[in-house]
Parts: C-alpha cells; structure tokens; sequence
C-alpha cells in the first residue's frame, strides 16, 4: 500500500513526497483512516514504528477540511502532550514537514527555556499545541493556554509519563479540556495504571498493536562485549576507529558518565558531546542538531533520549552501561535501525551488567551474540549463560520430571519400608512423596 490509497488530501500528499515517503508503516496504515473517522484510538506501538506520523498526518486533513467558526482569533483545537522536551521538538518537526502546505499552524511549549517565545506563538494563534506537561499547566495557569475549544486530545508516550512521574499532571490538564473530544492514546507498554487511564478518557477506541515492546526490530544487529568496567573506554574508542562507523548514539546511566565518555573521546579526537537533563536547553538542541548534521560523529546520551531522539540512518548504537529496566535497552536500540532501516546496536557489559544483561535477553527473547576476541575481554573469563528463546523446540529438550506413583503404590512402599525399618521410616517415605523435607537438627 502507498501513501495515496489512504485518502489522503493533496496538500499532505505533496508534503510526504517532499520528504521522500511512499509507503506507509504498519501502524500508520492502520491508524489512519480510523483517525481520519473521528474515532478514539488506543495505540500499543514501540519507539521507531512510525507513530508520530500516524497521529500527525490525519489530525493535519481533519483540522485542514474543517475550518475554525472564528476567523479573528484561532482557537487551539489539538492538544499534543509529551514528556520530554526532545519528543515535543521532534513532533514539532514533524507536523512542519507533514503541515507545509497546510497554512495550519502550531508551536511547541517546554520548560527549561525563557518562555516569552513561547507566550507570544500562543498570542498570535495556533491550531496545533506540542506540550510537555510541567510548562503547559504553568502557562494555563498564567491564562496564555486556553483549551475550551478543543476537538482533538493526543497522549504519546503514556507509559514514560508514568516512568517520569507526570502522571498526576496528566490528570489535571484532562480535568481542563472538553468531554467532547477525539482521544489518540499511545504507549509502548500497557501496565495496568496506563490501562486504568486509557479505558477513563477512551470511548470505543480502535486498537492498533504493532510490534511490542518485549521485541526489537529484526534489522537491528546486535552484539554484546564482555569487559572490564575500567576498559570500558578503550573498547570504545578501538569500535570507533572503524570509519564505517559513521555515527552513534551512545548511552550512559548517568550525567556524570555521559560527560566523562565525552572528555575520554576529545581526547581520542573524536567528535562528541552530551545530551541530559542538566544541559541548558539551547545546549541540548546545538549538540543534536550538530549530531543530525555530522558536525559531530558522536552523541552521548542518558536514557532522557531514549524516546526523543530522532535522526536519519544513524547506523550505531553503544550502550557504554547495560540499563537495569530491560525494556529501555528495546527503546535505546530502536534510535537505530527506524522505518525498514538496518543498524547495529553494541552493549558494554561488565561482571556486575550480567545480571541485566541476561534480563534483557530474556524479554526480548533473544540470545544475543558475545564478540569474545577483543582487546580487553573480561578478565574472569566465565560468561554467565544467558535465557534462550523460548520455543517448543527449547521445551522439548528439559529433561524430564519423575511422575508421581499412585496413593496406593505410596502407602505400600511406606508399609513395606516401615515393616523393615520401623514407624520412623515409613513417616519419612510419606514426607518424601509429599515434598516435606525433614528439619536439620542443630
């Protein structure tokens, strides 16, 4: 299917061929058209899938074809709530690319900036808002956002909303908008307080469920390296002397490490720098928009990135540190190998990562293969066996149980046993049949 069986008006037509789109993904060629009917959609779909454009694009057509009543001043009609700064921006981009021949308009609010840019967009009108929630009730608060004619309400990334504690905002922003409305609510997982909130604000909602997130893409490689957590830099900057790597997103835990991997790689000569929460915000946008344009080769990133990173045909991802949440290795790896594309993802795991690594391997139930001949193995040299797949064939190959004997048979071999060994043993024959284990003396 292509972009013009989906009903498509041509103004947005025009706009997708510009960015050289022909085929739609999975969840956009079924997202939009529900969408472009005006009804609720649950959508359960992994980073890289696509989603942006399968709200972005039917929301553009639905406010196009339908003209606000009021000319003088325009009335924000969608709401677009996200958690980081990065996804807003990202989304923003989107509906630029995807709106160009539209004349709708829209801006994008985040806390972390002066917000007077911010005020004077909403001052002039837009039909499309991108939010975080922190900096939207601030300015409701302050009456430059006002919501009473909204049309369309969009939840992206529900599920980090929660990871981020913004699940309360989220809650007092849905007190502020109309009843009436048309709700698009995606989220990578579905744990049970997302479910609650989706089934509170979702009426019959359509549900599009592409890709879970217990998996990765299958045009991902991916490999893991067993190494020292001092060696950790050598390993990376040996991988990065390899020029087919053309760029990589590199993942840390923390702050300090992102800015440490930085310093250790200026001093290699490579090109890098950091992305995280303690970056000025015009910092974090000049180090990604040096890194989407190959100034810089190298960007480390916390898992602040994990979700609002978006760049084209980035080949590598590293994680320098295993995450210990196994689904966020499914998002850092998903900045590469997006919309049909292939990449590489590399992990550094040391002696005391294994534990997460064998975590991981088991949600995406995958084995993932170990580079063993590299400079600085791991210098204990034992690898702790990791989960395999989860398969018949893999069930069929567990050695089997001893069945249980019959009550009867058990009574007899008690009685026999007891007519030779006494009352003691036959009592020690039930509790072995039965499980019980008999307590140590000390």
């Amino acid at each position: 299917m292509n972009f013009d069986q989906l009903q498509l008006i041509e103004p947005i037509l025009r706009a997708l061929k510009d960015e050289g789109y022909v085929q739609p993904t999975p969840i956009q060629e079924q997202a939009i058209p529900d969408v472009l009917l005006g009804r609720d959609l649950l959508g359960c779909a992994q980073t890289g899938t696509g989603k942006t454009a399968a709200f972005s694009i039917p929301i553009l057509q639905t406010l196009y074809n339908k003209p606000p009543k009021s000319s003088a001043h325009k009335p924000i009609r969608c709401l677009i709530l996200t958690p980081t700064r990065e996804l807003a921006i990202q989304i923003g981009e989107s509906m630029a690319a995807y709106g160009k021949h539209t004349n709708l308009k829209h801006t994008v609010i985040f806390g972390g900036v002066t917000q007077r840019s911010q005020t004077d967009a909403l001052k002039r009108g837009i039909d499309i808002l991108i939010a975080t929630p922190g900096r939207l009730l601030d300015l409701m608060n302050q009456g430059f956002v006002h919501l009473h004619q909204l049309e369309i309400f969009v939840l992206d990334e529900a599920d980090r909303m929660l990871d981020m504690g913004f699940i309360h905002d989220v809650k007092k922003i849905l007190q502020k908008i109309p009843a009436k409305r048309q709700t698009l609510f995606f989220s990578a997982t579905m744990p049970p307080e997302i479910q609650k909130l989706a089934d509170t604000i979702l009426s019959n909602p359509v549900k599009v469920e592409v890709t879970p997130v217990s998996s990765t893409a299958e045009t991902i490689e991916q490999q893991v390296y067993f190494t020292e957590k001092n060696d950790k830099k050598n390993l990376l900057i040996h991988l990065l002397k390899d020029k087919s790597i053309k760029s990589a997103l590199v993942f840390t835990r923390t702050k300090h490490g992102a800015d440490k991997v930085v310093k250790d790689l200026h001093k290699a000569g490579v090109s890098a720098e950091a992305i995280h929460g303690n970056k000025a915000q015009n910092a974090r946008q000049r180090a990604l928009s040096n890194f989407k344009s190959g100034v810089t080769r190298v960007l480390v990133a916390t898992d602040i990135a994990a979700r609002g990173i978006d760049v084209d045909n980035l080949s590598h991802v590293i994680n320098y540190e295993i995450p210990n949440i196994p689904e966020t290795y499914v998002h850092r790896i998903g900045r590469t190998g997006r919309a049909g594309a292939s990449g590489i993802a590399f992990s550094f795991c040391d002696e005391e990562e294994k534990e997460y690594m064998r975590d991981i391997q088991k949600l995406i139930d995958k084995v993932i293969p170990v580079v063993e001949k590299h400079p600085w193995p791991l210098s204990s040299g034992s690898f702790v066996p990791m989960q395999g797949p989860r398969n018949a064939a893999a069930k069929a190959k567990k050695k089997p149980q001893p069945q249980r004997p019959p009550r009867a048979d058990r009574e007899k071999s008690a009685s026999q046993l007891a007519g030779s060994a006494g009352v003691g043993a036959e009592v020690r024959t039930r509790n072995r049949w039965r499980g019980h284990r008999r307590p140590r003396t000390t």
